[in-house]
Order: structure tokens, then C-alpha cells, then sequence
């Protein structure tokens, strides 16, 4: 009973600190400089080494928390083989009313993640993986690894429509190179039986001999798309909103007379929503829903991962890691048309100010999920002469290991340091449902769980 006393007591301090803290809120005005060095990690890309420079315009502070314009640079390397520069910069008002958001991100992945298509159809082999970090055979992860160097750019216009309604308007052009992963670099280093053997082909080596990516597409390409679409918006501040709704449903267009290789039109539909439980930002519940899909039957392979935004946010790179599914592999699900939910509680358990900064902690628990709804065609069609029955024989093993696809769900949980409401460094974990059910059949096919430390919330 003393226990429980205790504990009671320290809860009830804590939401007496957030509460009366928030009241006396410092108003910032003018710049604010966020230096930092970009020390962090990422289960999928190892731990992070870099700077990344954030400058926030408060102007005369009457729109705090939320900022007139920002900027954002990052120059970041991490210790499994990537490599990242952006250039962002925000502008709340920059044409009579109409806000203009602008980025170019350069990122050069020696091992990226690639596990085939359509969620749990393609087998991702743990058994092998685990093997080898072992020592018991070769280190099988480069087989569903490749090479691949993007560069994106963007240019996205919002507008006022009516009250909360707004009008989206963008132009992205993007380039993509990809390739086989290089051996001679993956085992550099490494004792001879740890090596990935020269003959072993990676999962993207057979995709591209059983026909399941196309020669026009296996290399990457360019792409240059239009972007339009409608924005409702009813947060009360946008760093770390606490209730309101924010909805947005964006086309792309991406056609072969605006210069892209492999021509493809999309959509996305995503509802956000926030249920301040106790005010004052101390409780919030908050859930986002998203759909998107291509129009027509197929598109090219690279693309497919992508979370799209127009505004603001940039595109979030595979359905799986940190930005769209914590704790599922990076890039693990991937089709035509596909679903992601993120549910989340958010707690903030002490606020405060410190050197003239609004400073405070939060604890949050979350469920993240996705599936494919619609995948590519997965039927062989490579080359018919030579060893043709024997690569069907491959791939007809290869697709018999796969089971149907289903949701992709996680739990997980993270701690928050959160300045000015929109300085925000994240520490989560989050552990696959399939990874806590041994006897399933998809027993560890999204891995183990993942732990990230990285910048800002989900949404």
C-alpha cells in the first residue's frame, strides 16, 4: 500500500508540473538555432554520424508554437554503409497567404534493403540470417541487400481554400541507381567462411532472372511528377499537435512527356487524428490511417515503397522502419497498393523551462501495422531457353515457402525530449507481433524488433 501511495503521489506531481508549466509557456520570438551533432541510431542503417543545423523563425511570436519559416540541413553517415545530405526549407507565408516547401535529399545506400514483393508472399529466411551472425555458415544478409543511390527533389505549394480547407500543388523530380550489391566491399574484412559467397546471387539478382523486375526498371531511372491534391487541417499547433484532425488526399502524375523512364500515376488517402485526454499537452491519443495505390496494373519497383506527402513532410522511405512501421524490417513490405495504421498515446510527464527554452519529457506507447492489398505479379517470366526448367524450379521453391499476405503489426514504446514544441529527439522500440508467436508460421518474417533514435513524431 506504501508502494502504491508513492507512486500515486509522484503521478499526481508530475501532472501538477506539466500543468502549471504549460501555462507560464515562454512565447519564442525571432531565430532559434538548433545545432547539434547527429549522433543516433537506426536498427536498419546502424548508428549515425553527422551534424544536422535547424534554424526556426518565430517572427514576433504571434503564431508560437508553430513557426514562420524553418530551415533544416543534415550531412549524416552511418556505420552500415549510408550515406545522407538534405536541404529542407519551410516557409509558413512566403506569397500573399500561400506556403511554399521546398527539399532536395541525396542518399547512397551500398546495402539497401530488399525483400521482395507483396508482404509475407516473399520468404525472408531468418533461419539463415541468424545462422550466420552466429558464425555457424556465411553471413546470408547481403542476399536481400542492393545497391541503390536516390536523389529527390521538391517543390509543394498550399493555399487557403476556405476555413481549414487548403489546396496542395507540387512538382518532385527524383532519380534512382541501382544495381547488385558489391561483394568486395561486403566482405572486406571478414574471415573466408563468414565471406558471401562470389556465386550466390542476392534475392534481386533472381528477381531480375525469373522476370520478376523488368530490364527497363532493374537499373532505376528518373522520375518527374506532378503532384496535386486537398489538405483539411484543424491541429492546434503542428511540432506535436494535441487535438484536431488532419486529413489529405494527393495524386501524383508522373508521365513519360515530363521526362520520367517508367511512366506511373498514384494516390494517397491519409486521415490523422488527435484526442487531447488530459489538456495541456499532458495525455494525448492520437492515430493516423493511410491508403494509397497505383492506377492501372504495375509500376516501376522503386517507387513502390514510398509513403507520399505533399507539404512540409517528405516522402518516407519503405513501409517498415522508423518513418512508416517501427519495429518490421526497413522496405519488408512493398506492393501495388497498400494500407499503414499508426496508433499511439502519448504522456508527457514533466515540463519545465530552462535557459529560456520551453523544455519537456514524454512516454508514449504505439501499435504500427501495414499490408499489402494489392501486389505484383509474382509469376516467372524469364528467359524460356537454356536452364528455363531449372530456374522455374527455383522460383516455384521460392514462392512455396511464402505464406499469405496479412497485416504487419507491432508494438512498441518511446521516451521524448521535446524544445520549443518542435525540437524533438525520439529513443523507441518496437518488436513485430510475428516476432512473440513461435509456433506461427510467420515467426520472425518481419525480424526481431528494432530500436531507433531519430527526430521528431510520426505524424
Amino acid at each position: 500500500m506504501k508502494t502504491s501511495r508513492t507512486v500515486l503521489t509522484a503521478l499526481a506531481l508530475a501532472f501538477c508540473l506539466t500543468a502549471g508549466a504549460q501555462r507560464n509557456q515562454i512565447i519564442k520570438t525571432g531565430w532559434n538555432i538548433g545545432p547539434l551533432p547527429a549522433i543516433a541510431y537506426d536498427a536498419d542503417k546502424g548508428f549515425q554520424f553527422g551534424a544536422i543545423l535547424q534554424l526556426y523563425n518565430y517572427g514576433d511570436g504571434s503564431s508560437y508554437p508553430n513557426y514562420k519559416s524553418k530551415w533544416y540541413l543534415e550531412s549524416s553517415f552511418f556505420t552500415k554503409g549510408s550515406q545522407l545530405y538534405t536541404i529542407m526549407y519551410d516557409n509558413m507565408d512566403l506569397f500573399n497567404g500561400i506556403r511554399m516547401s521546398a527539399a532536395a535529399t541525396a542518399s547512397i545506400d551500398k546495402a539497401m534493403d530488399f525483400y521482395g514483393f507483396n508482404g509475407y508472399e516473399s520468404f525472408y529466411d531468418y533461419g539463415r540470417i541468424a545462422a550466420g551472425s552466429s558464425g555457424e555458415s556465411f553471413l546470408f544478409s547481403p542476399f536481400y541487400k542492393i545497391a541503390r543511390t536516390q536523389i529527390l527533389s521538391k517543390i509543394d505549394f498550399t493555399g487557403e481554400l476556405a476555413e481549414n480547407l487548403k489546396w496542395e500543388l507540387g512538382y518532385h523530380a527524383s532519380y534512382f541507381k541501382i544495381g547488385s550489391i558489391n561483394r568486395e566491399s561486403i566482405n572486406k574484412g571478414k574471415d573466408e567462411s563468414q565471406c558471401f559467397p562470389e556465386d550466390q546471387p542476392t534475392l534481386y539478382d533472381l528477381y531480375k532472372k525469373w522476370g520478376l523486375i523488368g530490364e527497363n526498371e532493374a537499373e532505376g531511372g528518373f522520375v518527374s511528377a506532378l503532384r496535386f491534391g486537398l489538405q483539411y487541417d484543424t491541429r492546434d499547433k503542428e511540432g506535436a499537435p494535441t487535438r484536431g484532425i488532419w486529413a489529405d488526399a494527393h495524386m501524383i502524375v508522373a508521365p513519360k512527356f515530363l521526362g520520367t523512364k517508367n511512366p506511373y500515376n498514384r494516390y494517397s488517402l491519409t486521415w490523422r487524428q488527435y484526442f487531447p485526454l488530459i489538456d495541456n499537452n499532458i495525455l494525448t491519443l492520437a492515430y493516423r490511417l493511410n491508403y494509397q495505390g497505383i492506377i492501372g496494373k504495375n509500376a516501376p519497383f522503386y517507387i513502390l515503397p514510398y509513403q507520399t506527402f505533399i507539404g512540409e513532410s517528405s516522402d518516407k522511405d519503405g513501409f517498415g522502419g522508423y518513418r512508416t512501421v517501427r519495429g518490421i524490417l526497413r522496405d519488408r513490405v512493398s506492393g501495388l497498393d497498400t494500407f499503414c495504421y499508426n496508433a499511439e498515446l502519448r504522456w508527457r510527464f514533466v515540463q519545465f523551462q530552462l535557459w529560456r527554452q520551453n523544455i519537456s519529457f514524454g512516454l508514449s506507447v504505439f501499435s504500427d501495422g501495414t499490408m499489402v492489398t494489392r501486389g505484383r505479379k509474382m509469376d516467372y517470366a524469364g528467359p524460356t531457353g537454356g536452364d528455363y526448367l531449372q530456374e522455374m524450379m527455383e522460383h516455384l521453391s521460392y514462392r512455396k515457402q511464402g505464406a499469405d499476405e496479412t497485416i504487419h503489426a507491432t508494438v512498441g514504446a518511446g521516451l521524448r525530449f521535446i524544445m520549443n514544441e518542435n525540437f524533438i529527439v525520439a529513443f523507441e522500440y518496437g518488436t513485430p507481433f510475428s516476432h512473440l508467436n513461435k509456433n506461427s508460421s510467420r515467426y520472425n518474417q518481419d525480424g526481431n524488433g528494432a530500436f531507433y533514435i531519430n527526430l521528431g513524431y510520426l505524424f
